[in-house]
This record gives C-alpha cells, sequence and structure tokens, in this order.
C-alpha cells in the first residue's frame, strides 16, 4: 500500500470512530479512547483536503444504522459507558485485523470493525529465506524440502540487491523467482493441508481470528459494503431489552483445499479453491523498486460463502 492510500485509511479509521460517537453519544453513555493510536488517525484527518474529509465522513456515516440494527449492545440505555478504541499498529500480524473496537468491559463485550478505503485486500504477508510461513500462517513448520528449493532463488535475490540491481533490470524475474517461489509455496501449502485444521487455520490468519464486520468505503459508488464475518458466532448478539433487527447465520469455516493452481495466463497469481465456499487468489510481487530478498504477497478474497452477509449502504449526501 502506497503512503498515501496509508495515510487516507488512517483517516477512515478518523471518520468512523467520531462519526459512531457523535451518533451514541445522544443516546447512551460513549467515550473514545484517546490514545497514541487514535491521534495518529486524527493527524492524518486533518491533513487531508475538505474534498477527502467529505467522503471519507459519508462512507462512514453511511454504515451506522446498518450496525446499530446488527448490535442492539451498541445502543442499549445503560449506566455503562461504552468505548470506541483504534487498535494500534501490527494487531494484524497478530491475527487481529480489526481496527476499530467497540467495547462494554462491564458486559465483557466487544466487537470490531476491519476499515478499508476503496480496496479488499486481506493480507500483505511475505515470503523470504528466512520466513516460515507455515508456522506463522497455519502452525506447521515448513519442510526442509521448502527451504532448499527456496534458497538458490533468495541467494539469487540476495547476490543481485549487492550490486544494487532494480527489479526492471531482470527480464526473466517471472521464470527465474515468481514461479519457481510459487511452486514452492504452493507444494507446502497442499502437503500441510492434509493435517486436520489447517484450512481452517490459514483463513483464520488471512481473515483474523477474531469475529468482525468489514466496512469498504467505495467513492465511485458513493456507498459502503459491510460485510460481516460471523466465524465463531461472536456478532450479533442481543442486549437484555432488544434482539438484533438483522440475524446473521454462523459462517463455515474450510475443512480442505478443493485446488491451488496457477491463475489461467498469469506468472505471478495462485487461486486458491476451498470448501464451504472461500476463495483466495495470492499474487506475488516485489515492493520496491530495487531488488530486495523478500517478495510480497497481495491476497484477496475472490469468493465467500454465502452465510457471510453483504449490506451495500449508499451515502446519504445531504449529511455535512
Amino acid at each position: 500500500m502506497s503512503n498515501q492510500s496509508n495515510a487516507i485509511g488512517r483517516a477512515y479509521e478518523y471518520a468512523c470512530i467520531t462519526s459512531l460517537y457523535n451518533a451514541i453519544k445522544h443516546i447512551r453513555d460513549v467515550e473514545i479512547v484517546e490514545d497514541s493510536a487514535f491521534q495518529h488517525t486524527k493527524m492524518e484527518w486533518d491533513n487531508m483536503n475538505t474534498s477527502m474529509q467529505a467522503k471519507l465522513r459519508y462512507g462512514a456515516d453511511a454504515i451506522i444504522q446498518t450496525l446499530f440494527e446488527l448490535e442492539p449492545m451498541i445502543i442499549e440505555e445503560a449506566n455503562d459507558t461504552l468505548s470506541l478504541q483504534i487498535q494500534q499498529d501490527g494487531m494484524g500480524e497478530e491475527g487481529d485485523v480489526r481496527d476499530l473496537l467497540i467495547v462494554r468491559s462491564s458486559q465483557n463485550w466487544e466487537i470490531g470493525l476491519s476499515l478499508k478505503h476503496n480496496h479488499f485486500a486481506v493480507k500483505h504477508s511475505r515470503l523470504s529465506a528466512n520466513i516460515d510461513f507455515g508456522e506463522k500462517w497455519y502452525g506447521n513448520k515448513c519442510s526442509q524440502e521448502y527451504w532448499n528449493k527456496i534458497k538458490p532463488i533468495f541467494d539469487k535475490l540476495r547476490k543481485d540487491k549487492d550490486e544494487g540491481r532494480k527489479w526492471n533490470e531482470m527480464p526473466d524475474k517471472s521464470k527465474s523467482v515468481y514461479i519457481p517461489l510459487l511452486k514452492a509455496f504452493k507444494e507446502e501449502v497442499l502437503k500441510a493441508s492434509t493435517s486436520p485444521n489447517v484450512p481452517q487455520k490459514l483463513v483464520e490468519y488471512l481473515l483474523g481470528k477474531f469475529d468482525f464486520y468489514k466496512a469498504v468505503s467505495i467513492d465511485k459508488d458513493e456507498s459502503t459494503l459491510l460485510y460481516s464475518y460471523n466465524l465463531h458466532g461472536t456478532l450479533n448478539k442481543p442486549s437484555k431489552t432488544e434482539k438484533s433487527k438483522i440475524s446473521l447465520p454462523i459462517v463455515l469455516l474450510p475443512t480442505r483445499i478443493v485446488s491451488l493452481e496457477m491463475k489461467p495466463n498469469s506468472d505471478n497469481t495462485l487461486e486458491m479453491y476451498m470448501d464451504n465456499g472461500w476463495q483466495f487468489s495470492f499474487r506475488i510481487h516485489n515492493a520496491s523498486t530495487k531488488v530486495e530478498p523478500s517478495l510480497k504477497f497481495d491476497i484477496q478474497i475472490v469468493g465467500i460463502p454465502t452465510t457471510i452477509t453483504l449490506f451495500s449502504c449508499k451515502w446519504i449526501l445531504s449529511k455535512k
């Protein structure tokens, strides 16, 4: 993600937390945790021009009513204080993709939102000569066969880096880097997927170990898409006085990988098909101009189970 895209993403987090606060404060006690993570989002918001701020605010306001109908615990009138908090950087690496938490500590209750602006990317994980993606992603260490296959690839990249070479000076990078690296990755994943729970753990790594809502604000459509990832049944809980106006099913996690193959007419992307309706793409790419001995995945979810409910929330452009 570019620095500008990252800055806009942070500003969108600020728009969401403050829009929620302004909508809730008339109903019940609510506070924003104004820690360093919040201050960072505020700084990025303040750096946006008024046109971008308006788009981000529209994208944030659009989901609020739907969220209230899904989660009555947010607006239940009670004596406790509801807290809104921006997650600290790096939580995604720990398996928590939620950017914004909505918490009632006295009720031992919380939900989270993953917030995106104009993109649907799931993860940007890396491969390198010493990253054990198997242990990190699904708890199985990579085999010695995998390390033997990738070593010469990364040895060559390390040599190219020492020589100051650029990626565009490598006309054979697909054949010498992308394809053999993806082949080694594919074989390792398929080998590991025969172990119990690996497909499930893989999805939990990609999407997060906590249930969440994913809000994707789309400027060109003037709408925000809200997805419910109710993987473990912790979303959509009733309050003491009210049930949810919208009922969410629990989503079935996968039990097996049906296929993992190169995308047709591509030299840098694998497509993964799993049971229970899960589909992902893994595009590998260099993340810088100069050659480095690591590569980054752009991982997208391209097919979701029908039990993941999608709400299309149109912007109300008359709002300020």
